[in-house]
Formats: C-alpha cells, sequence, structure tokens
C-alpha cells in the first residue's frame, strides 16, 4: 500500500488575499478557483503539492458536527490534508483498524470521477484519501520529477 500526501487544505477568511499571499511568497501558481454554495475555493500548486485555500459558507462541510471544539465556519487554520493511494478500500480498512473515524464522502461507482472521503484520525485531525488527486497536485502514485 503506498500513500503519498499531495494536499493541503486552510481554511481562511478571504481564499483570494491568501492565494496571494502564497504565489508571492512561494511562487506557487493557481491552479483552479471556483465559487459554490458550500465555500469559496482557491486551488494553488507547486508542481506537486495542492495547497487548498478555503472559504466554507456550509458548517457541515466545515466540519462544525465533527470538529472537537464545535468550530465550523470560522475556523481559521489547517482543515484538512488529503492522501493519494493506490488502494483506498484498503487504505479505508487500515485507517479504521489504525483508530480512525469515517466522516463522509464514497468512491463514485466507476471509480473514475473526483472524490474525496474523509476521516479522522485518533487526534481528531481531519484527512482524506482519493486515488482521482486535487488540482494543481501530482497526481500519479509514483511519479518522479
Amino acid at each position: 500500500m503506498v500513500g503519498k500526501l499531495r494536499h493541503i487544505a486552510i481554511s481562511v477568511p478571504d481564499p483570494n488575499a491568501a492565494a496571494e499571499f502564497y504565489e508571492k511568497t512561494f511562487g506557487m501558481v493557481r491552479a483552479k478557483e471556483y465559487v459554490s454554495e458550500f465555500a469559496d475555493v482557491v486551488y494553488l500548486s507547486d508542481g506537486v503539492m495542492s495547497l487548498t485555500l478555503l472559504k466554507f459558507e456550509s458548517e457541515v462541510l466545515a466540519g462544525k458536527d465533527t470538529h472537537p471544539e464545535g468550530l465550523g465556519k470560522e475556523f481559521v487554520g489547517i482543515h484538512h490534508m488529503g492522501f493519494l493511494v493506490d488502494d483506498v478500500e484498503k487504505t479505508q480498512k487500515l485507517a479504521e483498524e489504525n483508530g480512525g473515524t469515517y466522516l463522509m464522502g464514497e468512491m463514485p461507482g466507476d471509480s473514475k470521477g473526483y472524490y474525496e472521503i474523509k476521516y479522522r484520525d485518533p487526534n481528531q485531525v481531519m484527512f482524506d484519501i482519493t486515488h482521482s488527486g486535487w488540482a494543481g497536485a501530482e497526481n500519479e502514485i509514483g511519479a518522479k520529477k
């Protein structure tokens, strides 16, 4: 089983202002951005990692129901990290066997669409797994630059 860290999501009050900081400071580039009923989102990339900047509009997606302190949209900080895995079902089993708690998400039936399956680790840190990847990330297991 192989897992590669390829995604970190940060909850911020203004994704565009935050993006400017990472663009100007670290040379990251915008890979994608959109506004939805759930969140304002900017994806940045350094060519390997996807850094996602989120301003949540939904308390549920912000994690209020499962946050240890009941924080939702008002939370600012690292929201979750994401792992690109080669075997989703095996990783789900391992996560649960090792004390992880399933939160939401599922792999689409055809397993070709975009998806994230969210968990909390034993310390309540949120993470997600996928085999389809994220905008701006190197989305191939074993890929070399």
